[in-house]
């Protein structure tokens, strides 16, 4: 543990201290020291219909070094990047490990994104190798015409056209490697933002970024590890909450993470899958929690948790209180970004927990209300949600973006682009958002990228997309569109225009309701101003409500 265990928060805030050494290789603190102190401890429990199959951190040692090997064959150096268009896969995990191992950049990328947004990021990040499977390759050869520093395609499944075979390649390759010594501030990892403002931006992380998240995932998982713990949660490892906050935080700690792929979620599976495994801790979205209050009682009981954490919005009082009961466990709740994931949330077992607020800052994080200039805000006054720059979760910079960087910050403060308000006794309350992001299914999604999809339809000349009130995924995507001249709507062309926008972005980022309009709110400057579509779309669900 890096926080010391006290049975009051501000003790244990009081008595942290952040010390980073000089020298530092995340690959070493999440699988080499595990496998040279105890080697056949087991690092990942993959279940598949085949059956179970377990890999020690040995073994995640051994391929990792092989696959380190191999990537240098292929010519990759120190600083290149390495896209990973995986879902929950041992390869997933292993790529990670050889890039960092070997000073590449991995770039975790969603298997839900069409051609046009990996595309769009193999272009933007300058990627030079990329590992896939045989059901996404076809999305990569229509992208790669597009991205001339793909030097290689790796597929897990076997080999393709163009591409080669992960595991015959690697097992030739040496299982002899030595980490890189490296610094806590060298690039480790480029995650992708959802596009809030424009389209999205490549958030550079630091290998002391892992080291950022411990504190908080420690205090938010009750004191994690406990002897016995077992992670597992459906959240994606192309994610930062997947890939930090489940795996790689569950290896920093030693413990095993069950991994499991499905095409989608099933809740009555979930809680088997839980019950078989005796996983102890979870990491569940407010959507998933939404969707196993449908299950039957017999499967919930099947589960044994110890602590779950949520977050991407807010779980609420009825979830909150529903989950306790179900579940046996009190659901914590913590607050953060891709540029800063995890500074805040709360935890029943050290924190007077109030229903509704986002917490308090966690250990080694300060928060503040800072107005535009960053001057701190008293309490009770609204403003923009700040925190003190200079912590190992932030990100060291939008890739090839220093205007954006700098923008981030004013003065010592990062800003999270949304707006909240602290009480007398240190706790933050949500207030809106700063930015027009959309919260859906545990999705945070930017309307930029949607709306950039949908003007490519030969019949769109102007596109604006919000997110709108929806009881099991807190939000859906509503797409308001100005058609081309000499076009007509109709409910055929809307049907068309989602098709495009699922194939070429994801299948969470197409709009579920289309409205044609003749014209969109806007400033005199030409930006949309979407907080008027929110409001028509407010009143008008009133009106029919009424």
């Amino acid at each position: 543990m890096l926080i010391n265990k006290r049975d009051n928060f501000a003790d244990i805030c009081r008595e942290f201290q952040w010390r980073l050494p000089d020298t530092y290789n995340l690959a070493y603190d999440v699988c080499d020291r595990h496998a040279e102190l105890r080697p056949d401890s087991i690092a990942l429990i993959q279940e598949t219909p085949h059956g179970v199959r377990n890999f020690t951190y040995k073994d995640i040692q051994i391929y990792a070094n092989k696959t380190a090997n191999y990537l240098r064959h292929l010519g990759l150096k120190r600083g290149d990047r390495v896209m990973i268009l995986l879902g929950q896969d041992p390869a997933t995990a292993i790529m990670h490990v050889a890039c960092w191992k070997a000073g590449l950049i991995s770039t975790p990328t969603s298997v839900l994104f069409g051609a046009e947004a990996i595309a769009y990021r193999l272009q933007d990040a300058g990627i030079r190798a990329l590992i896939t499977n045989t059901a996404n390759y076809p999305k990569v050869m229509e992208a790669r015409e597009q991205a001339p520093d793909l030097h290689a395609v790796i597929l897990t499944d076997g080999a393709g056209p163009g591409a080669h075979d992960y595991w015959s390649e690697i097992d030739r390759a040496s299982d002899s490697f030595d980490t890189l010594p490296l610094t806590p501030d060298t690039p480790a990892l480029i995650s992708y933002t959802s596009g809030t403002t424009g389209l999205p931006k490549g958030t550079l992380h630091a290998h002391r970024v892992l080291l950022g998240h411990m504190p908080s995932m420690e205090v938010a998982l009750d004191f994690f590890p406990h002897p016995d713990d077992i992670m597992w949660s459906p959240a994606d490892w192309s994610w930062l909450a997947g890939l930090m906050n489940v795996l790689m935080a569950s290896w920093f700690v030693g413990i095993p993470v069950l991994t499991f792929r499905a095409t989608s979620f099933d809740p009555e599976q979930a809680m088997d899958l839980m019950g078989r495994h005796n996983v102890r801790t979870s990491i569940l979205t407010p959507t998933v929690l939404k969707l196993l209050r449908q299950a039957p009682r017999a499967s919930l009981e099947k589960a044994r948790l110890r602590a779950i954490l949520s977050g991407s919005e807010a779980v609420g009082k009825e979830l909150l209180e529903w989950s306790s009961e179900a579940l046996g466990v009190r659901v914590n709740e913590a607050f953060g970004q891709t540029e800063c994931n995890v500074p805040m949330g709360n935890s029943w077992r050290v924190l007077g927990v109030r229903s509704g607020s986002l917490g308090k800052a966690m250990p080694g994080h300060e928060a503040a209300i800072v107005d535009d200039d960053g001057n701190v805000l008293k309490p009770g006054e609204r403003g923009n949600l700040a925190f003190r720059r200079g912590h190992p979760v932030m990100f060291l910079e939008y890739w090839k973006q220093p205007q954006a960087t700098a923008s981030k910050y004013v003065g010592d403060w990062l800003l999270t682009g949304d707006l909240a308000y602290m009480d007398e006794d240190g706790y933050y309350w949500y207030q809106g958002r700063g930015d027009d992001v959309i919260t859906s299914s545990g999705y945070r999604i930017g309307p930029g990228e949607i709306e950039d999809a949908l003007t490519r339809h030969p019949a769109v000349a102007m596109a604006a997309a919000i997110g709108v009130p929806d009881p099991v995924r807190t939000e859906t995507i509503k797409a308001f569109i100005v058609l081309a001249r000499g076009v007509t709507g109709s409910d055929a062309l809307a049907d068309d225009i989602r098709e495009m926008v699922r194939t070429r972005l994801a299948r969470h980022e197409y709009p579920r309701e289309i409205a044609f309009v003749d014209a969109l709110p806007m400033t005199v400057t030409g930006k949309i101003l979407r907080r008027e579509l929110r409001e028509q779309e407010r009143l008008r669900s009133s009106a029919a409500r009424s």
